[in-house]
């Protein structure tokens, strides 16, 4: 799914009008339809007041046809326009004509100063300004803004937060959305943490844009669905054998993370490598031939970490750097490994902190490689940035430098393409966030190499997969608390199922 910029957003409206036909006026109907019945499925309950605060603009323009629609639904509005300026927008304009009588549907004007209505008991419908605000929000109306975030019930926006900018930094102040209910394609400001406290959980609902300017569209960021998924998901034939699907080299562990090479591994093999060797130190031989009989261990010369490894037998895929720990026989055995293999590398964990250390070898790194870092790994590889825009820009110039792929890891993973486009990711949740989840991100992409998809599409269904897996166990009976990264691994076959059933 493309996700195109605040003007692509305003001529994708365009031609929706031009080409449909169908009038803006008519156009804003059916967005607020739609935004409706996305409301009511989460908010059922009609005894509660709601309070729809618009601007002037067309988003404004939304909310009034949206307040006419929940007062035909039989909810409790109570409308504030906001005298922006003396006039409205065309289409604001006809929507105000076309509200209830004042005695049947109440609506006042704010003219932007104080005391604001107080709020209890119900909800908020933000509508002040949409995905066209290019310039800061005027004092006064900051004031007003400032009174909703206060309040204590939820706050609903309409397509975007008001006061947040689509596609560049707010570094403004914004409506604290409980809700984002958007027209069609997602924002770029929703994959933001920085924006975390302004979006709230965002859902899209569909309004029928134009689907030929959509796929015309130039785009350098998607978000990754399950059709897009399911288009690269291969099948299996009857006469496969185990060496149909690849054999995968996991280098991890040390004394007292052998578990990290026990999770990489067991991943790697339950996505479906035909054969993984998992190459650890002496200390790991037992725990690894016990916890997973299925994988072939060798073993370093050294009894706590990897030492150099001298390859006897070419792998289809690399994985390496879980657990095994930043020192200078680690350091040793990954500028080893660097330099005599043309496999792409799969990196992660202690890796990436030896990468972050000695960075000249970045530049000698098998084109197609994938790095895997969470953000405060990213940061030391790469420095600070002012703001999560700037750190999506620099990933993006990094993956093409380097020919690689560059999997920022959070609550929506970005990932960087050599050819500088960014897909983020739509499965996984907070329960994730625990001790080997990452391992086993390592395990699964490696896996996915080695059975032949190439490194785009093992970055992208490998994140999609790993998060999708972390969704079931949610589903499954877990909580966000009790999550751990072996239960992941156990969901990966369920996941598999649901994608080719459903």
């Amino acid at each position: 799914m493309k996700i195109l910029s605040a003007k692509q957003i305003k001529a994708l409206d365009a031609a929706t009008i031009n080409n449909e036909p169908i009038s803006s006026l008519n156009l804003m109907e059916r967005a607020s339809h739609q935004f409706v019945n996305a409301f009511c499925h989460h908010f059922p309950d009609t005894e509660k007041k709601v309070f729809i605060f618009c601007g002037m603009g067309n988003n404004g323009g939304d909310g009034l046809a949206v307040a006419r629609i929940l007062h035909q639904r039989f909810y409790s509005v109570i409308l504030f326009v906001c005298k922006f300026s003396d006039s409205g927008s065309d289409d604001f304009n006809a929507n105000l004509k076309r509200l209830p009588p004042i005695s049947e549907l109440p609506y006042f004007l704010i003219e932007g100063q104080p005391p604001f209505p107080i709020i209890e008991n119900g909800i908020i419908i933000d509508a002040l300004f949409g995905t066209g605000l290019n310039r800061p929000i005027s004092d006064k109306w900051k004031v007003l803004i400032k009174h909703l975030n206060q309040q204590t019930i939820p706050i609903v926006s309409i397509d975007i937060p008001s006061g947040v900018f689509a596609d560049v930094t707010t570094n403004q102040v914004s409506i604290e959305a409980d809700h984002t209910i958007s027209f069609e394609l997602p924002k770029l400001a929703f994959f933001q943490p920085e924006n975390k406290n302004r979006i709230g959980n965002w859902e899209l609902v569909s309004i029928n844009l134009d689907r030929n300017f959509i796929r015309d569209a130039t785009a350098q960021h998607y978000y990754v669905d399950r059709k897009f998924i399911k288009s690269i998901l291969k099948n299996r034939n009857k006469f496969d054998h185990k060496g149909s699907f690849g054999h995968a080299l996991i280098i991890a562990g040390s004394k007292g993370k052998i578990g990290a090479a026990v999770l990489a591994s067991k991943a790697c093999l339950k996505i479906g490598a035909g054969l993984v060797t998992t190459y650890l130190p002496k200390c790991g031989y037992d725990i690894i031939q016990q916890a997973i009989p299925e994988v072939m261990a060798l073993t370093s010369s050294d009894t706590h970490y990897v030492t150099p490894i001298e390859f006897e037998q070419k792998y289809n895929a690399i994985g390496i750097g879980p657990g095994i720990a930043n020192n200078t026989t680690t350091k040793k055995t990954l500028i080893h490994l660097i330099e005599n293999t043309n496999t792409p590398l799969v990196l992660d964990a202690d890796a990436l902190n030896i990468l972050s250390q000695n960075r000249s070898l970045l530049k000698k790194l098998a084109p197609n490689s994938i790095l895997t870092p969470h953000p405060g790994e990213f940061e030391r590889l790469f420095g600070n940035y002012k703001n999560d825009f700037q750190r999506l820009k620099a990933q993006q110039e990094i993956a093409q430098d380097l020919k690689c792929y560059l999997i920022l890891k959070g609550a929506h993973t970005a990932i960087a393409t050599p050819d500088g486009t960014i897909y983020f990711n739509s499965t996984g949740n907070p329960g994730m966030a625990t001790a080997g989840s990452g391992d086993v991100l390592t395990g699964m992409i490696t896996g996915l190499l080695a059975q032949g998809y190439n490194a785009f599409e093992a970055t992208i269904l490998g994140v999609y997969l790993h998060g999708l897996s972390g969704d079931f166990a949610l589903k499954n009976g877990q909580s966000h608390e009790s999550i751990i990264a072996s239960e992941i691994i156990y969901n990966i076959g369920l996941v598999f199922n649901h994608l080719r059933i459903a």
